[in-house]
């Protein structure tokens, strides 16, 4: 099972100071965040997209190259790789380039966004949002498998035997998971692939990913790729530590409270019933991720979110040391001791590798 962390790059205001980081201080502190995942040997580290103040990561895949260049062994990933209003050639091209520097190091994460302006900035039309996502991957998913590409779409002009380079690694495509938290049509698709589905369960009750979850599962085994409880899940969390959950509380809740996310919505105490979010010492952050497993059977990506809200670079540290000592070597014995030994691990580079060598000889 993969643990990591995943950000989205905004630049808020520290409530407790009332200082604001300049674009290149957040730029280069979700760098040391990347850094300092790899050092207390995390898996993943993954950042989103977005085209919009108060977030900066709008090129993804320079940010995670310039990464690859000072880690060793960290998988590189998006948390949203927008698949309506980036072009699939580009995406493929990038994608491909990225995996080569990264000698396999990478995936990505394709979803839609949450920010409804970012169609027209491209070019779309937002309630074309679901068909652009079907033909976009379509496409993208051909673009990686084919030598010479000769396609018709709707929403972008004809290829006629084009090549997209450089090709993938080894002649693997980066595995793709596409995340959603509220569409039946993102889960169908990835079921339709055989490839990950990442529900981002961070705002919404348990019981609505539940439900999601169990389709995908079910329409994945429908298409062939294995039973359901073979299909590739992830998961997200968000999660402030102390060692004592009293300290943690009083120290997260003005950071809560005046979130751009969530800010001044339900209490600190409402969210951390209802979602995934956990306030409290290293154990309880363990209890609560292990009960996940328990609405959601057994899932391969663990992704938590850290650096939001303003919270300064040096607690965001502090945070990944107690993650990386305290928690994560936890859960990744009881996870592996709990899943059966026909579900998947966490698909890389090199299992997919493998894979494709053992078809290949069969």
């Amino acid at each position: 099972m993969h643990f990591g962390i995943f950000t989205v790059g905004d630049v808020t205001t520290d409530p407790t100071t009332g200082r604001t980081p300049t674009e290149a201080e957040r730029i280069k502190a979700m760098v040391a965040i990347a850094e300092k995942a790899e050092e207390v040997g995390l898996d993943v580290f993954a950042t989103g997209e977005h085209h919009n103040p108060p977030f900066v990561p709008s090129s993804p895949t320079t940010m995670l190259g310039y990464i690859a260049a000072r880690t060793e062994r960290i998988m590189l990933s998006t948390s949203t790789t927008l698949i309506t209003t980036n072009d699939p050639v580009k995406i493929a091209e990038d994608f491909a380039m990225l995996q080569h520097l990264a000698g396999g190091r990478v995936d990505l994460m394709l979803g839609r966004g949450n920010t409804g302006p970012v169609y027209p900035w491209f070019g779309k039309d937002i309630r074309e949002g679901i068909p652009l996502a079907v033909e976009n991957y379509a496409l993208l998913h051909k673009l990686w498998r084919e030598d010479v590409v000769n396609w018709q779409g709707r929403f972008r002009t004809p290829l006629q035997s084009f090549t997209s380079t450089p090709r993938p690694l080894d002649d693997v495509p980066p595995f793709v998971w596409h995340g959603s938290i509220r569409s039946p049509e993102i889960a169908e698709q990835a079921a339709y692939y055989g490839d990950g589905f990442f529900a981002n369960n961070i705002f919404w009750p348990r019981d609505h990913f539940v439900r999601l979850i169990d389709l995908y599962r079910r329409r994945f085994e429908h298409y062939g790729h294995g039973s359901a409880d073979q299909a590739i899940v992830g998961l997200g969390g968000q999660v402030f530590m102390r060692k004592n959950s009293q300290d943690a509380v009083r120290e997260f809740r003005p950071y809560f409270d005046n979130a751009p996310v969530y800010g001044h919505g339900p209490s600190l105490e409402e969210f951390t019933d209802q979602t995934p979010l956990t306030v409290g010492s290293p154990q309880e952050v363990i209890d609560k991720t292990l009960s996940f497993r328990e609405s959601f059977g057994d899932y391969q990506r663990q992704l938590f979110l850290m650096d939001h809200a303003g919270l300064p670079l040096k607690t965001v540290l502090e945070q990944l040391d107690l993650l990386g000592e305290e928690v994560v070597p936890v859960l990744r014995r009881e996870f592996d001791a709990l899943r059966p030994a026909h579900v998947p691990e966490a698909p890389t580079h090199a299992s997919l590798l493998a894979a494709k060598k053992a078809e290949v000889l069969s």
